[in-house]
């Protein structure tokens, strides 16, 4: 287009050349032509310049879309690049559970950590405690049940050897039974060796539960404290910043002292129902015991009588 108007431009020139000038008033074609000529240079440079920007643009999606493709001929995820760089590493990267727990044990102060060494205390003795429990079976009563039938019988020895006597209740009923086969023994001192072996064994059974206690019941009152003095701590905040206060300051300090009591209820509850758990059957224990001696002695006792009114009626006879 642009040489088509320089060739008439040119022409026009030429004939103006050979006719003369133009009239007064008119316009010359040659400047007209040559404005006209301007005019389409201008618009043909604006479309080529046009023309390459959108070379241009097409090109870049290519060369992206290229450079993906050779990424993931060669094998590599996305987020990383042909040249071996990775991507956003940070940003997909999880949080590690050590920092989150540092983190969580910054925030909530020195109570947090007086309730986390609680509750591995709590751990450490729940676990001594099944132990104890799995390992004594206290209380299994099926050999007292076969020993206390075998008693009633009047075998003795039989009766003892049935007894394991590595069990609380049935080292206790063996000791029983040792001292009525006795004909000397002394049933008030028997019974005082009884109740003192019997104490004992409870007492270790019982072992433990004490502090077991002491943290269910202090657990609660120390997250309640950490709210306390997280609360006075926001307070003082919100006082310090007067008129220009943010309410997420007072928000962030209330979480925080909230979490405290959070944490307290974490560690108190199971420790409550496990202490609870163990406490019952600590006490069915001892109910086991008593309720064996005594079935000793009331044997011992019938079977005596019996025997003294078998000897009447000979006598008799």
């Amino acid at each position: 287009m642009s040489t088509d108007n320089t060739v008439d431009a040119t022409a026009m020139a030429n004939e103006i050349t050979a006719n003369g000038p133009a009239p007064t008033g008119t316009v010359a074609p040659a400047e007209t032509d040559s404005s006209v000529v301007n005019t389409a240079l201008d618009s043909t440079n604006n479309a080529a310049v046009n023309t390459v920007s959108s070379d241009n643009a097409d090109s870049v999606p290519q060369t992206t879309l290229a450079a993906d493709t050779t990424a993931s001929e060669n094998g590599l995820p996305n987020d990383v690049n042909v040249d071996g760089t990775i991507a956003d590493v940070a940003a997909n990267t999880p949080v590690d559970f050590m920092t989150q727990l540092q983190d969580f044990l910054t925030v909530g102060g020195p109570v947090v950590w007086i309730l986390m060494g609680f509750s591995v205390i709590a751990l450490c003795i729940v676990l001594v405690k099944i132990w104890q429990f799995a390992l004594l079976r206290p209380e299994s009563t099926g050999d007292v049940k076969k020993a206390l039938l075998a008693w009633r019988k009047g075998e003795n020895q039989e009766a003892i050897a049935a007894l394991k006597t590595r069990r609380p209740v049935s080292e206790v009923t063996s000791m029983a039974m040792h001292g009525l086969s006795r004909t000397s023994a002394d049933h008030s001192l028997l019974k005082e060796e009884l109740e003192r072996v019997a104490t004992n064994r409870m007492n270790q059974l019982r072992a433990f539960l004490r502090p077991l206690e002491v943290i269910a019941t202090l657990s609660p009152l120390l997250g309640l404290l950490g709210t306390v003095l997280g609360m006075i701590v926001a307070f003082q905040q919100m006082e310090a910043a007067g008129s220009q206060v943010d309410p997420s300051v007072l928000s962030g300090g209330i979480w925080q002292a909230l979490l405290t009591t959070a944490v307290g209820l974490v560690v108190a509850i199971p420790v409550v129902a496990i202490h609870t758990w163990l406490e019952r059957k600590v006490e069915r224990v001892s109910a086991l015991m008593n309720d064996s001696v005594t079935q000793v002695f009331t044997s011992h006792q019938s079977v005596s009588l019996s025997r003294a009114k078998a000897e009447e009626i000979k006598r008799a006879a």
